[in-house]
Order: C-alpha cells, then sequence, then structure tokens
C-alpha cells in the first residue's frame, strides 16, 4: 500500500524535524522544505496527498503558496500551522482554500488527527455541483432549497451555506470556532448561540431522512454523516 505523501514547509529547523520524524514513524512519506521559494516545483514533481505549510517563510508566505497550489489543484488538502490566530488571519486562510488551520504551539496527536480527517474528506465528493443529493433529500445549492418528494424549502443563506459546509467534511469533525468565524466573522458569545439555533433548525429539516444526522462532538464542534 503506497504512503501518503505529505509536502510539509516550515522554517523553524528543529520544530520541522520533530514533526517531519513523527509523521515518517507514523508511516507518512514526507518532503520537508524550510521556505517557500521552490515550494510549487516540488508540488509539481512529487504530486502529494496533503500539504502542510507554515504561514510566516522566507521568500513566499503560506497563503500566497496555498493559492499558487490551488492554481494547479483544487482538491489537495492545505493545512496551515501558524501561531497567528487573528480572526482575519484565520478567514484569509480559508478563504484562500485551506482545509484547516493549527495554531501554534500544537500537539503531534492533534495534528496526526488533523491529517487524518482530510485524507477522509479527500475522498468525499466535494460540493462544487448545484445540487446534490442526501439521502431523500436534494440540497440545491444555487437556490439553496432542500426538497424531498413532499416539499421544498427554501432556506436561509446561512443556513444553505452551514449545510454545504457540513456537507463538504462529511464524517469529520468541523469545528465551531471555524464555522462561527467563517459564517458570522467572530465566535463571540451571541453568534455562538445563533450558531445553536440554526444546527437545531438543520436538524428539523434533515428529520424528513431519518439516516441523515448532524452530531455534536461535545467541546469541539459537528459532525455530518448519512447513516
Amino acid at each position: 500500500m503506497t504512503k501518503p505523501h505529505i509536502l510539509y514547509v516550515e522554517d523553524e529547523v528543529f520544530m520541522a524535524r520533530i514533526v517531519s520524524d513523527t509523521l515518517k514513524d507514523k508511516g507518512y512519506e514526507v518532503t520537508m522544505l524550510h521556505d517557500g521559494g521552490d515550494v510549487v516545483r516540488h508540488f509539481i514533481q512529487h504530486k502529494p496527498d496533503v500539504c502542510l505549510l507554515d504561514v510566516m517563510l522566507p521568500n513566499k508566505d503560506g497563503f500566497t503558496l496555498a493559492d499558487e497550489i490551488r492554481e494547479i489543484d483544487h482538491n489537495v488538502p492545505i493545512i496551515f500551522l501558524t501561531a497567528k490566530s487573528e480572526v482575519r488571519d484565520v478567514v484569509a486562510g480559508f478563504k484562500i482554500g485551506g482545509n484547516d488551520y493549527v495554531r501554534k504551539p500544537f500537539s503531534m496527536e492533534e495534528l496526526l488527527v488533523r491529517i487524518e480527517n482530510v485524507l477522509r474528506g479527500k475522498h468525499q465528493p466535494q460540493v462544487s455541483q448545484e445540487e446534490v443529493q442526501l439521502g431523500k433529500l436534494a440540497f440545491n445549492i444555487r437556490r439553496q432549497t432542500l426538497s424531498s418528494e413532499e416539499e421544498e424549502r427554501k432556506l436561509s443563506y446561512r443556513e444553505s451555506e452551514l449545510l454545504r459546509l457540513l456537507v463538504e467534511q462529511e464524517n469529520n469533525i468541523v469545528e465551531r470556532r471555524d464555522i462561527l468565524i467563517l459564517l458570522w466573522g467572530s465566535d463571540s458569545f451571541f453568534n455562538s448561540r445563533t450558531l445553536d439555533v440554526y444546527i437545531t433548525k438543520l436538524r428539523g429539516y434533515l428529520r424528513a431522512d431519518p439516516t441523515l444526522e448532524i452530531i455534536t462532538i461535545k467541546g469541539i464542534g459537528y459532525r455530518f454523516v448519512k447513516g
């Protein structure tokens, strides 16, 4: 069985060596670089399964690299590793096309779980088509509707975007904080309570098909599953 290949870009040499050695011990093949200058060439050459990109890098920052990688490959998972934790930085990373954002310092256990999650998600169909079939329900993204044989329900913009985000990460955990930043712009207490209301509403809409479920992962976020 072919080992998953990780392209890892980190300018802190000591940290990079620890992370790279651990990944190799866990069965991954790793290409490690210490600046952004030659990343795209290595990406084209090695065709990695996952990209781990530090944001603050010499020559080219991680956001610029992610943008260039997305020009070549729309689907390869990209995880940002960074000490930058401002809301605007997190939003920028996701808007460029990042799949996850891990804040330093992090544990290797956390990083390994996140890599496993994006690798699973890589094999899920991306919600880029206009309509997605969810069991007995049809989710039309452009029209923002969720339809069964009996009725068509018009969703609000945020209901539609929240459902789309969960469906795109089917079987994977989507963190509450990431949802709040992406859809509301901040993880304030008020926005957090609003998210609770939207999750309750979506669960109600999905009851038309008992095989569809939004599972709460306590203290972390949500997972959309089809039974």
